[in-house]
């Protein structure tokens, strides 16, 4: 049994007030883990990261877009 995938591209599912908020909370988290001097801060490089990105893996599979339609 072989699992083939379709290749679907990456589509800009993050919007501008999502990306904000992304920002915000990756800085609070890896600032926090600086000031516990914890690993566990690097964790605030996801949502920096899907925010400078526009596409957040975890919203594909359920179809979730918070960009206006002008924004795609």
């Amino acid at each position: 049994m072989v699992l083939t995938f379709k290749k679907q591209p990456m589509k800009k599912n993050v919007g501008s007030t999502d990306k904000l908020i992304r920002i915000l909370l990756g800085l609070i988290i890896g600032l926090l883990g600086i000031y516990y001097q914890s690993w566990l801060g690097l964790i605030g490089v996801v949502p920096v990261l899907t925010a400078f990105i526009g596409f957040c893996p975890a919203y594909a599979p359920f179809g979730i877009s918070t960009c206006k339609k002008t924004d795609a």
